[in-house]
């Protein structure tokens, strides 16, 4: 093989090292970042701003392995400190909350992809929309098993959690942009289509 081919081949293993480390970085800060949301506010980690910021930034199967490590963190704070009860029925809750934020985060990606916006911002509030309903329809689906639909989906509380969702997404965002601006590689999402 020439030294030239063997060097491009090289350069390239190196570059695909580095940015599978740059998305592995970036889903172990976004867990981190909602790790700290858990428990600020008792265990409401923000499903939909985390499926949008995985929809814009990461590539599709990243997105959901963000997601699963931050169901998995979300549900090893509730059992073990908020003292949610080691239960069957909690138990199924926690895997309707884990499905619907799969799902979220899934039609947040796909919507990405054709979604004609350029714009970060608005990609990201398109992506957000899309991750919040998808995820609420996936508790909703849930509900005849999981019972309480009638709070979790209430209008008031809906609005709450979406405009605390939304805001949480806002200081990720400006937290991302912080500290890539400090120099922290980004993550490299795979191309996405743009409809003309």
């Amino acid at each position: 093989m020439p030294a030239s081919v063997a060097g491009f081949e090289e350069t390239m293993m190196t570059n695909a090292t580095r940015t599978h480390q740059a998305d592995l970085l970036w889903i172990l800060l976004f867990t981190i970042a909602s790790t700290l949301t858990t428990l600020i506010f008792a265990c409401a980690t923000p499903f939909p701003a985390l499926a949008a910021l995985a929809a814009v930034h990461l590539d599709r199967r990243d997105g959901v392995l963000l997601m699963l490590a931050a169901w998995a963190v979300s549900q090893a704070i509730g059992f073990c400190a908020l003292g949610y009860p080691w239960d069957a029925a909690t138990a199924l809750t926690g895997v309707a909350i884990g499905t619907a934020a799969v799902a979220g985060t899934i039609v947040a990606s796909v919507v990405d992809t054709y979604v004609p916006a350029r714009s970060t911002l608005a990609r990201l509030a398109i992506a957000y929309v899309a991750a919040f309903a998808t995820f609420k329809l996936g508790i909703l689906f849930w509900a005849p098993v999981i019972g309480h639909a009638d709070v979790a989906l209430s209008l008031p509380i809906l609005e709450r959690q979406f405009v605390r969702y939304a805001v949480i997404l806002a200081v990720f965002y400006a937290l991302y942009r912080l500290l890539t601006a400090m120099g922290v590689p980004a993550p490299d999402a795979a191309p996405r289509t743009v409809l003309a």
